[in-house]
């Protein structure tokens, strides 16, 4: 009996070919277009946060499948796979637990400047008498943008550290925490404002130089999201002026993001875009990724279908 055909669009999960192969046949577009075989492939294997390579997609007759590996899929143009009877799966709520611990370790550190320390304890640069004075977690505000899985989870945590916690979105839902009214009323009633909304086009630059301003000199921004959120220009103007007293970002407008362009920028934390990198995280991706793939090619409903 003939296997299925994948292909996996993308270099970056080059180590799913050894789970993929166990059940189908696996091609990979880094090794050049399966123009061969383009008309065996029926599902594509790809990560959402990358943009969807159409002329490829457009040249394989019987795909039926775009199993994308992660829980956001803002690189999917879904409109346009809609229109070609693409059917669309994700891997939601496997790793926004690890998402949120990686939030508060960002906040953590950029608050109370964990990795300036360090770099001093290794440098020899301190002292008993001089120690490094850091602001205080104590008595601060948190505002989250989004409260689906992960900002839930961020919540919990800042909830546990007795910190005061508000969050917004379009949409309002029934919550422990208090709803802002705008993001601009977020921006400025809290001291940390944590990015942790899903991207798409809508909201593309959303906190903008007017958020970034109205969360102030003494506060701080925390990106676990996409990097497409945050206008990177104005937060790099607004670090750099002292207008934002410091960010912290594990996502970026473009990934890997030029070391370049910060090496001048003040109270800034960098985080290579780790939050759901974890082994669980990634483990339970790759089981849903097979659970869809197993699904469709054995004609049964996706696991987790791309919500209409």
């Amino acid at each position: 009996m003939t296997r299925p055909a994948v292909l996996i669009m993308n270099r970056m999960l080059a180590p799913l070919s050894p789970f993929l192969e166990t059940q189908f046949d696996v091609y990979r577009l880094w090794e050049g277009p399966p123009v061969e075989a383009a008309s065996d492939i029926r599902a594509i294997v790809t990560a959402g946060e990358e943009p969807l390579d159409k002329p490829v997609i457009e040249k394989l007759p019987n795909l039926e499948l775009v199993a994308c590996f992660t829980a956001g899929y803002d690189g999917l143009d879904i409109e346009w796979c809609r229109q070609r009877g693409l059917k669309l799966s994700h891997s939601p709520n496997v790793n926004h637990e690890d998402v949120a611990d990686l939030a508060m370790g960002l906040i953590l550190a950029a608050r109370r400047e964990i990795v300036a320390g360090h770099a001093k304890v290794l440098t020899g640069d301190w002292s008993l008498e001089q120690r490094n004075i850091t602001g205080s977690l104590q008595g601060q505000k948190v505002g989250i943008v989004g409260l689906g899985a992960i900002g839930e989870a961020v919540a919990r945590r800042a909830s546990a550290f007795n910190l005061e916690v508000q969050w917004w979105g379009p949409r309002p839902k029934q919550t422990a925490w208090k709803r802002a009214d705008s993001l601009k009323q977020l921006a400025s009633d809290t001291d940390i404002l944590v990015v942790a909304c899903r991207a798409d086009d809508s909201n593309r630059g959303l906190i903008d130089a007017d958020v970034i301003q109205a969360v102030g000199p003494q506060g701080i921004i925390v990106n676990v999201s996409r990097g497409s959120l945050v206008n990177e220009d104005a937060l790099i103007a607004a670090l750099k002026t002292g207008q934002l007293g410091g960010a912290a970002l594990d996502v970026f407008e473009t990934e890997p993001t030029p070391s370049s362009r910060w090496i001048d920028v003040p109270n800034i934390l960098l985080s290579p875009h780790a939050g759901g990198a974890t082994t669980n995280g990634v483990q339970g991706m790759l089981l849903l990724t097979l659970q869809n793939l197993s699904a469709h090619f054995a004609g049964q409903p996706l696991v987790t279908p791309i919500p209409e």
